[in-house]
C-alpha cells in the first residue's frame, strides 16, 4: 500500500529496549503522531524509519518499497529536526536548496522549487538572510522549506515546536497543519505534547516503554482510553477504582471504597468486574453543597483541596468519592470562585465517562 508500514520493529541499546515489536500504518497523505513520555521509544522509532539507527528486528516499507538497508538520502524522506540543524554560514535560499544540489537538480528547476517553497511558509523577502538573522519562527519555517523542497514521500517531524514561545508553537501548530493537508504528504510527526499530538494528527498512536499501547483518531484516545495508561496520560482525567456490585435493567451499581456509584450497562455488567472509572470535567458537574440537590445519577459530596488559577480556566481538585482527587477544569469567569476548604457536591450521569477494566498497568 501507499504510505508508510511498520511492522514487527525492535531495537535494542546495550541490552536494554527502546522499541519492542512495534507496527504502525500511515495511509498516504494521513497525519500521524507518535505521542509519549521522555524514554517512551518515540524518537527511536523516528530514527528508525529514518535509517539513522538500523533495527534489530522488522520491515520498513515506505510507499511499499522495503527500505531497511539503505542510508536516509535514499529513503525518499524530509526531516524537520527539533533544533532545525540550518547551515550558519549559508542564505535561507541556500539552506533550502541543499537537497536539491545534492540531487544535481538542474538550476532552473531548482530555483523554481525553492520559491515555490518559500512562498509555501511565507518567507518571501528573507531568502538572502543567514540563521542568526531569523527568528526562531522563522527558523523552523526554513527547516520547513528544506524538508519539503525535494517533494519526499515522507515528512518526518521530530518535536518540531519545542524550541519555540507558546503563542508561537500554537500559531505553527495551524501552520504545519495547513502545510501538510495542501501537499499530501504522509507525515510522522514525534511529540511529547498532548495538545499538539491531538490537535495535529489524523492518528494519534501512544506509547510507553517502547510498546503501542493505543493507536486511533484523537477523539478515540480520549473519550475512549484502553487502559489506565492512556488514561492517566491523556488529558486531565480522574480515575476512581470500582468493584461492580449487581446489574439490572441496563443499570450497573459499582462499589466505590463507601460510595455506590451507578453506570451504564453498555460500559461494563459482570459483577465483580474491577476496574477503573475515567472521568473528565466535561463528564461531571460542580456545584455548592447548600445548591438545590441535582438529578443526575451519581452525586457524592466532596471538599475543595486545591483551586488553582490558569488564565482562562481554574482547575480544582476535590477530594469525595472514596478519598480520590476528583480534577474539574472550568472556565475561570464561570459563576463564583470556590474557595479551598468548601463543600461542593459532584454530580454526574450513568453514562459519563469510560470504564477500564483492571489488568497489568505499565
Amino acid at each position: 500500500m501507499n504510505g508508510l508500514e511498520v511492522s514487527g520493529l525492535s531495537k535494542s541499546f546495550d541490552g536494554a529496549t527502546a522499541v519492542h515489536d512495534l507496527h504502525l500504518t500511515a495511509p498516504a497523505g494521513a497525519f500521524v503522531a507518535l505521542l509519549g513520555p521522555s524514554g517512551c521509544g518515540k524518537t527511536t522509532t523516528l530514527r528508525l524509519i529514518a535509517g539513522f539507527e538500523r533495527p534489530d528486528a522488522g520491515e520498513i516499507r515506505i510507499n511499499g518499497r522495503d527500505v531497511r538497508g539503505l542510508p536516509p538520502h535514499r529513503r525518499d524522506i524530509g526531516i524537520v529536526f527539533q533544533s532545525y540543524a540550518l547551515f550558519p554560514h549559508k542564505t535561507v535560499f541556500e539552506n533550502i536548496a541543499y537537497g536539491l544540489v545534492r540531487r544535481k537538480v538542474a538550476k532552473p528547476q531548482l530555483q523554481t522549487q525553492v520559491r515555490d517553497a518559500i512562498e509555501l511558509v511565507r518567507l518571501n523577502g528573507l531568502e538572502q538572510r543567514y540563521p542568526r538573522q531569523l527568528s526562531g519562527g522563522q527558523q523552523q519555517r526554513v527547516a520547513l522549506a528544506r524538508a519539503i523542497v525535494i517533494r519526499p514521500s515522507l515528512l518526518l517531524f521530530d518535536e518540531p515546536l519545542s524550541n519555540l514561545d507558546a503563542k508561537l508553537r500554537l500559531n505553527m501548530r495551524g501552520e504545519l497543519r495547513r502545510l501538510q493537508r495542501h501537499l499530501g504528504i504522509t507525515t510522522v510527526l514525534v511529540t511529547h505534547d498532548q495538545e499538539e499530538a491531538l490537535s495535529m494528527a489524523d492518528q494519534v498512536v501512544v506509547m510507553n516503554r517502547g510498546e503501542v499501547e493505543q493507536t486511533g483518531a484523537p477523539h478515540e484516545i480520549y473519550t475512549t482510553p484502553a487502559n489506565l495508561f492512556v488514561a492517566g496520560f491523556i488529558g486531565e482525567a480522574s480515575l476512581l477504582p470500582i468493584t461492580v456490585v449487581s446489574a439490572a435493567d441496563g443499570v450497573v451499581r459499582a462499589q466505590c471504597g463507601s460510595t455506590v456509584l451507578h453506570l451504564a450497562g453498555s460500559q461494563v455488567s459482570a459483577p465483580g468486574t474491577r476496574g477503573t472509572l475515567v472521568l473528565r470535567s466535561e463528564d461531571m458537574r460542580l456545584v455548592d453543597a447548600d445548591e438545590p440537590a441535582t438529578d443526575a445519577v451519581n452525586v457524592v459530596e466532596g471538599l475543595v483541596r486545591e483551586s488553582t488559577y490558569l488564565g482562562a480556566m481554574r482547575q480544582y481538585r476535590v477530594t469525595g468519592v472514596s478519598d480520590a482527587d476528583v480534577i474539574f477544569r472550568l472556565p475561570g469567569n464561570r459563576g463564583a470562585i470556590l474557595r479551598e476548604g468548601q463543600r461542593v457536591r459532584i454530580a454526574w450521569p450513568a453514562d459519563a465517562g469510560s470504564f477500564c477494566p483492571e489488568g497489568p498497568s505499565t
